[in-house]
């Protein structure tokens, strides 16, 4: 086994063209995930490239570099739409593990609870990839192909999400239901951008559910229903969450998250209405 950290770029994807390796930023899911096992194959470290990282704006909207830690997109002055990403960000593991781990690590794990993926769909993210052949972008909802499984190429790294200016007037909300406070696998999340205008009607919705579908899942119907209503008059109706497929397990049975997602649907809208 061979361990490589470059600290470019190019240098990354020229040794990742040559042979298959496993990809490295935080290892927060990675190193778990092993167990005892030892190592096979050489590893690829993305944690010393420098264009890897940061979260910036330009003039067609949000960029946050793959390496980029849930940590730092905790800490980030962002708008008010951000704020379900904020607020997943503080709830991914522990401390540590938000001071470690990287937005396109959970991303590239493809859990279907994982925490970072419904504020992201809410605020329309999209998935920029390298190679040395050149880039592609995919909306996130289309990189997501299942659990654990993802649209990667092979040769191919996250580089980059990217994410369009959210009206200025529109607010984030994001609601986790846990077993504990920390260090938990979601039963079920909701993440929404809600914008209401002067009158305190809703104009702008997007809600989007983790841990409760193979993948996280916007809530279209719902969101087209929610337009003109006001927040603290949002109704969640059976139809609204005909797209998930809960499953039953340790954590709780298919019937109890449907129950809670509504629920969480509905204070996650009235939260970021201002309710």
């Amino acid at each position: 086994m061979a361990y490589h950290a470059p600290a470019s770029l190019k240098e990354a994807l020229d040794r990742l063209a040559e042979r298959d390796m496993r990809v490295v930023a935080g290892g927060t899911d990675v190193y778990p995930t092993q167990g005892a096992a030892p190592f096979g194959g050489d590893i690829l470290d993305l944690t010393r490239i420098a264009a890897l990282q940061g979260i910036s704006r330009a003039a067609e909207g949000w960029r946050i570099g793959a390496t980029t830690t849930w940590t730092q997109i905790a800490r980030a002055d962002l708008p008010p739409a951000f704020d379900g990403l904020r607020a997943a960000a503080r709830e991914v593991g522990s401390i540590q593990i938000q001071n470690a781990g990287t937005v396109a690590g959970n991303l590239c794990n493809a859990s279907p609870a994982a925490d970072g993926v419904p504020p992201l769909l809410t605020l329309e993210a999209r998935v920029e990839l390298t190679s040395t052949t050149g880039q592609r972008v995919l909306p996130l909802a289309e990189f997501l192909t299942g659990v654990r499984r993802t649209a990667l190429q092979p040769g191919e790294l996250v580089s980059a999400l990217l994410l369009p200016d959210p009206p200025a007037h529109a607010r984030g909300a994001f609601v986790k239901l846990g077993a504990r406070r920390y260090l938990v696998i979601s039963i079920a999340m909701v993440a929404v951008v809600i914008g209401c205008d002067a009158q305190g009607w809703i104009d702008h919705a997007c809600v989007a559910v983790g841990a409760c579908s193979p993948v996280a899942q916007r809530l279209s119907a719902l969101e087209r229903d929610l337009i003109g209503q006001r927040p603290e008059n949002a109704q969640v109706t059976d139809d609204h969450l005909t797209p998930l497929s809960p499953i039953d397990d340790v954590r709780g049975s298919a019937g109890y998250r449907l129950d809670a997602v509504a629920e969480q649907i509905t204070r996650a809208i009235r939260a970021a209405g201002g309710q």
